[in-house]
């Protein structure tokens, strides 16, 4: 287990990053199959069309699994959120507005898309899909093979 840290990432994070070391691999970490994964149908509109446009591009870059589809589902249904909080805002034109009371407060709306901008972020992340972890993973689609060599040192 690992413990309080940085998370144990993959083997196949590790070889797209280029700081995969044989010595340090998990001969039993489970492989599986590059694949693009159904979408629940519990997402929204804008998160069906988010999941056909990245799910592509993940698979094309050898990073999706059937496995993935949680969290691939809890990115796209945050970005669903976040852009339909920003479309209502851009309607309202206002970030704060006054309650019955006569209070100024924040509009919820910021709220809702400022939540789900940052769910969004921290899934995008796990998929090296932001400027600084893109630039940790390289473009390769690769499935752990056995080497036949291996058994001999």
């Amino acid at each position: 287990m690992a413990g309080i840290g940085q998370k144990r990432l993959p083997s196949i994070t590790k070889i797209t990053k280029g700081t995969f070391r044989k010595e340090r691999e998990n001969p039993d970490e489970p492989v599986y199959k590059i694949e693009i994964p159904k979408y629940p149908s519990h997402l929204t509109n804008r998160a069906r069309q988010e999941w056909r446009r990245i799910s592509k591009v993940l698979f094309d870059q050898g990073l999706l699994t059937n496995i993935d589809m949680a969290c691939l589902a809890a990115y796209c249904q945050a970005y669903g959120r976040w852009a339909e909080a920003e479309a209502k805002l851009k309607k309202s034109k206002t970030l704060l507005i006054k309650t019955t009371s006569g209070n100024i407060i924040q509009n919820p709306l910021l709220g809702v898309a400022n939540t789900a901008m940052k769910l969004m972020l921290q899934s995008l992340t796990e998929f090296g899909m932001t400027p600084s972890t893109r630039s940790k993973v390289t473009s390769k689609k690769t499935e752990k093979k056995k080497d036949p060599w291996s058994k001999f040192g």
